[in-house]
């Protein structure tokens, strides 16, 4: 994995500013509710506890589809303070819920802003990533093959049982990736596209975790398929002593997902979890989420790592408006059982 130096963020937290103001007495603890992807610098969280008092527990609660799904059935009696990784596959139904609590951040200002789902300030992106098929050309040469380059490709029957994709009820890349589907196919077709995967042997595991580090040849794993359902990014995490990336991503297979962070409705520490969420925004931690989590800093003006070079963005991933996602997006989670599992 490799490192850059961030001088902003270095000065920043080594010349004893803050960007949060005092807190003599303290705010205890804030709870922040996110999923098992969630990486952090803690010399920044330290330094954030140093300016405020507040010491920040992180409580990871499986993948993104599994941490809303848990944010709204305890929406009553709310499992922490603040809430990362909902993205825009699950925001509308959060929000529907009531899962949040307003929250206008200022540093919200800075970029964040391009992302906001509605007018309200409850939830405010903190990263952006494309959901992607990521391949490894290694896994497949040895099984004579050359990459494929299109979702009709992955169809193709001379890759069979080589692909794993997420479950879309319970991870937001599986869910990123049916909606790139849809996307693609349209209402009527996106089914039947979805028979042809099964038919060629798609596995599907439960969230992305299991999928890219179990399953995937290409990641430390060293799984048993050559093709998953990852990101743009992730080939920056898989560049070998040469800088080269072991691993590609098809850049037309693409859907863009928007993570999130909001105060929760009815939390404990409500004044803590603002300042949380203020921290996310902020250049110190933003300047670590390439490094971290492999996915673009919403902040504006944040350089990325020397690495991303060679895992570049895609020029037009596909999108549905949050509202279609928000009408249909149960229903059509309900056909892709029927066309996969039957």
């Amino acid at each position: 994995m490799r490192k850059f130096v961030a001088i902003a963020a270095a000065v920043m937290l080594t010349a004893g500013c803050s960007l949060f103001g005092s807190d003599e007495g303290g705010d205890g603890k804030v709870v922040l509710v996110t999923h098992d992807s969630f990486e952090f610098d803690q010399a920044v969280f330290d330094k954030f506890k140093s300016d405020t008092g507040i010491t920040i527990e992180v409580r990871k609660s499986g993948d993104a589809g599994a941490l809303t799904n848990q944010l709204v059935l305890t929406k009553s009696n709310p499992i922490g303070d603040i809430a990362f990784g909902v993205d825009n596959t699950f925001a509308s139904r959060a929000l529907t819920e009531g899962v949040f609590a307003e929250y206008r951040s200022p540093e919200a200002a800075k970029g964040p802003q391009r992302f906001a789902i509605d007018e309200t300030g409850r939830l405010t992106a903190v990263d952006t990533g494309d959901v992607c098929v990521n391949v490894d050309p290694a896994g497949l040469a040895a099984r004579g093959l050359t990459p494929p380059t299109s979702f009709e490709d992955l169809a193709d029957p001379k890759f069979k049982d080589l692909l794993v994709v997420e479950d879309p009820a319970t991870s937001s890349p599986g869910l990123a990736f049916l909606l790139a589907t849809v996307s693609q196919y349209g209402q009527k077709d996106w089914q039947s596209y979805w028979g042809r995967l099964r038919a060629n042997g798609v596995k599907v595991v439960a969230g992305w975790e299991e999928a890219y580090t179990q399953e995937f040849s290409g990641s430390s794993g060293k799984g048993p398929r050559p093709m998953v359902v990852s990101y743009a990014s992730s080939p920056s995490a898989e560049v070998d002593e040469a800088g080269k990336p072991r691993t590609l991503a098809l850049l037309d297979t693409c859907f863009r997902q928007v993570e999130y962070a909001g105060v929760l409705t009815g939390a404990k520490n409500t004044e803590g979890a603002r300042k949380v969420l203020d921290l996310l925004l902020s250049e110190p931690f933003q300047v670590k989420v390439p490094e971290k989590m492999y996915v673009y800093p919403a902040r504006e003006g944040v350089a990325l790592p020397a690495a991303w070079v060679a895992a570049p963005a895609p020029d037009s991933p596909a999108t549905l408006p949050a509202a279609d996602i928000q009408a249909n997006r149960e229903r059509w989670i309900e056909q892709w059982r029927t066309a996969v599992r039957g």
